[in-house]
């Protein structure tokens, strides 16, 4: 399998039990810190790809600066070329942990979903 990025924050509980997931299971990837370095645009964008450009499933709905800035109001009235920005500007407000790499892109933790994705035979 190809090299995977997964951008965690170090508070996250579920960044943590996915980031040992990963280790448990003999999975190489590269971490990065998700609050200073944010996903890129094109990062973004493969991930909308994979998730079926379901714009939500990329944000972090739960954190603070969504409720702040009232993204869920905003949201389905965003372009997605302003919504990425958005993101690719705060990390606070992607899903985390965010994972991507050549054919795989997940948002948060679902250790069914990524043994499907990640543990293919």
């Amino acid at each position: 399998m190809s090299p995977l990025t997964v951008y965690t924050y170090t508070n996250c509980d579920t960044c943590r039990r996915a980031v040992k997931w990963l280790v448990a299971h003999g999975i190489a990837f590269t971490e990065k810190p998700i609050r200073e370095t944010p996903p890129t645009l094109a990062e973004l964008r493969a991930m909308l790809a994979a998730r079926q450009g379901e714009l939500r499933r990329l944000f972090n709905t739960s954190g603070r600066d969504y409720r702040e800035q009232k993204l869920g109001e905003k949201l389905p009235d965003l372009a997605p070329g302003a919504a990425l920005a958005l993101l690719a500007k705060n990390g606070n407000l992607v899903k985390r942990p965010f994972l991507l790499g050549a054919g795989v892109g997940l948002t948060g933790f679902d250790e069914k979903e990524w043994a499907a994705a990640l543990l293919r035979k």
